[in-house]
């Protein structure tokens, strides 16, 4: 049976461009789209069973266009029509996420914050983001304004949005000053004591700030890593690394099951240092963290690790980083995870030294045409037992 949505019904949103079709129909669509474009790299018989999602309530973020007026502010998006739509009761949303809209509402109507109008390139709000730990229910919330007229105003009701939202923990203003369809700028200015949600993902806490990037689906994401930790578990090097490891998800998890080095690499010092912190309050000695591009990174070693996770933007990792692993051959395990299947391949069919064990489709996206696709691959002249993989 498929979800109903008046949204894309109306045409007014078609993000969720699956979303009419019945979700084993969506899921097997999306594990032939995989496994066809990764038919050169992983054999048939190595995929997993897909990891399936719940089909509603599943996204931790929300990212809210904001229209109207400053008196009547919508949350959502301005659709092919050019009209403002509320998508403050998306299916998508945990109703944790629902309930702190209207809150939102308000106070964007105490401020007199007016909405930013592309067209005319007037007003100063463009956005509202909003993350929740599922946990904890716990909020952040970031206003993406055009300048800085406004934030005094901003800090000056900020009481009363905490008064009204108890479980806000981080409010941030960003500053896009550039009259283009940017989400974020790159000046972030926090206004609360806390800059940090704590996200919990297989009882690990993960600390994001306002501009580090997280998986919108909890309960998929951390089945991921659960099963990338059941790998490594497996394998056990005696070293790893995790390229791009973001806020440490892969690094912190791995480490709970090796007693070797564990060095996390990401090019934002923001993240490096949430990743830090989630170490330090693990008490995981073994793992260190370092805000660098992987490819300087890798570059300047001398001693390979055992095992590398790579976890990079949909561009994937790039021919330079593709040939060092390829011939780094120290490193006799990659772990690799995608949400473009199409880079993916790609970078694996510039890595011919190794070869895939075993592969699995993570629904992290349901109701449209994106996965996370998880790979592990090993260097194909390795001394290691298959075992049990």
């Amino acid at each position: 049976m498929s979800i109903h949505c008046h949204h894309f019904v109306s045409g007014n949103c078609r993000s969720c461009s699956l979303i009419e079709l019945p979700y084993p129909l969506q899921s097997s669509i999306k594990q032939q789209a995989c496994e066809k474009a990764l038919v050169a790299v992983v054999e048939p018989e190595n995929w997993l069973p897909l990891v399936k999602s719940a089909q509603t309530a599943f996204r931790n973020k929300a990212k809210m266009v904001v229209s109207g007026s400053d008196q009547q502010p919508i949350l959502g998006l301005v659709n092919a029509r050019g009209e403002a739509v509320d998508l403050s009761d998306c299916l998508l949303y945990p109703m944790a996420l629902q309930v702190a809209f209207e809150p939102i509402r308000a106070f964007i109507r105490q401020c007199q914050l007016m909405p930013y109008d592309v067209k005319v390139r007037t007003g100063e709000l463009k956005f509202v983001l909003v993350t929740l730990s599922e946990q904890t229910d716990e909020l952040m919330v970031r206003f993406v304004l055009r300048s800085k007229s406004m934030l005094n105003a901003l800090q000056q009701a900020l009481p009363s949005l905490q008064a009204a939202l108890p479980s806000l923990r981080v409010v941030s203003v960003n500053i896009q000053p550039v009259a283009m369809a940017i989400m974020e700028g790159e000046e972030e200015i926090v206004l609360t004591p806390e800059s940090r949600l704590t996200m919990w993902l297989n009882d690990l806490p993960l600390l994001i700030q306002p501009k580090s990037f997280f998986q919108t689906n909890d309960v998929v994401a951390a089945a991921l890593y659960r099963q990338a930790l059941s790998w490594i578990s497996d394998i056990q090097p005696n070293s790893l690394w995790d390229l791009f490891c973001g806020v440490g998800g892969f690094a912190l998890h791995a480490a709970q099951v090796m007693t070797g080095q564990v060095t996390g690499i990401e090019v934002s010092a923001q993240a490096i240092a949430s990743a830090t912190e989630s170490a330090q309050r693990l008490g995981l000695s073994q793992v260190s963290f370092r805000a660098l591009s992987a490819s300087d990174f890798a570059l300047e070693q001398s001693q390979l690790p055992q095992a590398v996770i790579i976890n990079p933007p949909r561009r994937g990792i790039g021919s330079e980083l593709c040939r060092f692993l390829n011939e780094g051959e120290g490193i006799e395990w990659l772990i690799y995870s995608s949400c473009n299947p199409e880079s993916l391949a790609k970078d694996l069919a510039l890595m011919p030294a190794f070869k895939s064990v075993k592969a699995q489709v993570f629904d992290m996206f349901p109701h449209t045409h994106h996965a996370e696709v998880l790979v592990l691959l090993r260097r194909s002249e390795s001394r290691y037992d298959m075992g049990n993989l």
